[in-house]
């Protein structure tokens, strides 16, 4: 299976939930693959030296995730999984199955990250 083939696998089998309005505590820097990044806006060196200061998401705005439908991997995650608990207690109906969760682990160890 190909590169992008596999993040759209993975991405269709991480299970979703709705966040509590106005959260962002998931939302801070992230490393993701060259190919997810490859999806999201460019933006400027100011805005990502902004956005690191303080500790945030370069792609958080006043009104949530501004990337939400192209979010990284790691984003989908939190609140799937036990090992990236959402600090307000949500959850899906069901949690990623063990299987996806740990061809997820291996295929990010597997794969450069650069710190978006």
């Amino acid at each position: 299976m190909q590169y992008r083939q596999k993040i759209m696998f993975f991405r269709q089998h991480i299970p979703e939930f709705t966040c509590v309005p106005g959260c962002h505590d998931c939302c801070g820097p992230i490393m993701a693959s060259p190919a997810e990044i490859a999806d999201l806006p460019r933006l400027s060196e100011a805005a990502r030296d902004s956005a690191a200061e303080r500790w945030d998401c370069p792609h958080l705005t006043v009104n949530g995730c501004g990337v939400y439908d192209d979010r990284p991997l790691i984003c989908r995650l939190f609140g799937t999984t036990a090992r990236l608990a959402c600090p307000q207690g949500r959850q899906p109906a069901a949690m990623i199955a063990p299987v996806i969760e740990h061809q997820i682990d291996v295929f990010m160890r597997e794969n450069r990250r650069v710190l978006v």
